[in-house]
C-alpha cells in the first residue's frame, strides 16, 4: 500500500539514523512521498546526505532555524526545485545541556529563550514560508513529548518548550484549517536518539519505560513513522490540531506499577 504516492515532504530535523525524523522519512518514503531534507549544521551534512540520497532524495539543504533569511532561502530553493509541496515535518528542539540537569528554577534566561525560539518558534516560521508552496493544502506535523503535560524528571526546560509546541499546533491549526492544512503533533515516547541523550537519566528511564506501558514493550522509529504517515495520507483527512500519543500507552497510566506493589503487599 501506498498512501502517500505522489506527495512530497520537506523534512526539518534529521541528525542521523536514530533520528524520529529519519524513521518518519523512511516510513514516507516506503509509501511512496518524495521525500527533501534539511539539516541544521555544517557537521551534519555528511550524516544526512548519504542518508536521503539512499531513500533517491537530491534536495539537501542546510537551514538554521534560528534565522529568517536561511529559512526564507531554504523555501525559495526548495520552491525552485520540487515546485510545491504537500507535507512539512518539523523535527527540531534544542535546549542547553546544563538546563536539562539539576531545577527547572535554575534555568538561565539566554537558555530559556534558545529552547523556546529553536523548538516552538522555528514550527511557526517554517509553517509561515511553507504556505506559498501548500496551495493544494496538506498536512504538518511536529514531535512533542508527555513531559508537556506533566513533570519529567530532568526535561525541565524542554518539557516548558513542548508545552509550548503544543500550544502552537492548536493555534497553527486553527489560522491554516481554512487552507486545507492540516497541522498535529506526535507524542513520542522514549527513543534513543542523539537529543534523548542530552536528557540525564534518560537511560534508566528507557530500561524501565516497557514495565510501565500498558502494552510492555519500548516504540521504535517504525512506529512513530507509521503514526506520521497517517497523519499526512488523506486517511486522516479530518484530523487537526490534535497531540497523537504514540507511547504504547504509557499517557493513559495515572499510577504506573502501581499494582505490582499493591500484590507485593
Amino acid at each position: 500500500m501506498t498512501l502517500l504516492e505522489g506527495k512530497t515532504a520537506l523534512v526539518f530535523g534529521v541528525a542521523n539514523d536514530h533520528s524520529i525524523a529519519w524513521g518518519i522519512s523512511k516510513a514516507m518514503h516506503d509509501h511512496g512521498a518524495k521525500l527533501a531534507f534539511s539539516y541544521a549544521v555544517d557537521s551534519l551534512e555528511r550524516r544526512v546526505r548519504p542518508l536521503a540520497e539512499s531513500i533517491g532524495s537530491d534536495f539537501i539543504e542546510k537551514c538554521d532555524v534560528t534565522s529568517d533569511d536561511e529559512i526564507k532561502d531554504v523555501f525559495e530553493k526548495a520552491k525552485k526545485a520540487l515546485g510545491k509541496i504537500d507535507i512539512l515535518v518539523h523535527a527540531v528542539a534544542f535546549a542547553e545541556r546544563d538546563d536539562l540537569m539539576g531545577r527547572f528554577v535554575d534555568t538561565s534566561r539566554a537558555g530559556f529563550h534558545r529552547a523556546m525560539d529553536i523548538s516552538v518558534y522555528s514550527f511557526c516560521a517554517l509553517a509561515r514560508h511553507a504556505l506559498p508552496l501548500m496551495n493544494d493544502g496538506g498536512s504538518m506535523m511536529t514531535m512533542t513529548y508527555y513531559g508537556s503535560e506533566k513533570v519529567s524528571p530532568n526535561y525541565n526546560v524542554m518539557g516548558v518548550a513542548k508545552a509550548a509546541l503544543e500550544a502552537t499546533t492548536r493555534y497553527l491549526a486553527a489560522d491554516l484549517g481554512p487552507l486545507n492544512i492540516r497541522v498535529n503533533a506526535i507524542s513520542a515516547g522514549p527513543v534513543r536518539t542523539l537529543s534523548a541523550a542530552g536528557v540525564s537519566g534518560f537511560k534508566r528511564m528507557y530500561r524501565h519505560f516497557a514495565d510501565l506501558a500498558p502494552l510492555r514493550r519500548n516504540i521504535g522509529l517504525e512506529d512513530v513513522g507509521g503514526a506520521a504517515v497517517w497523519l499526512a495520507s488523506d486517511l486522516s483527512s479530518a484530523v487537526t490540531g490534535e497531540v497523537l500519543f504514540v507511547d504504547a500507552g504509557y499517557n493513559i497510566m495515572g499510577t504506573p506499577g502501581l499494582e505490582d506493589q499493591l500484590t507485593e503487599s
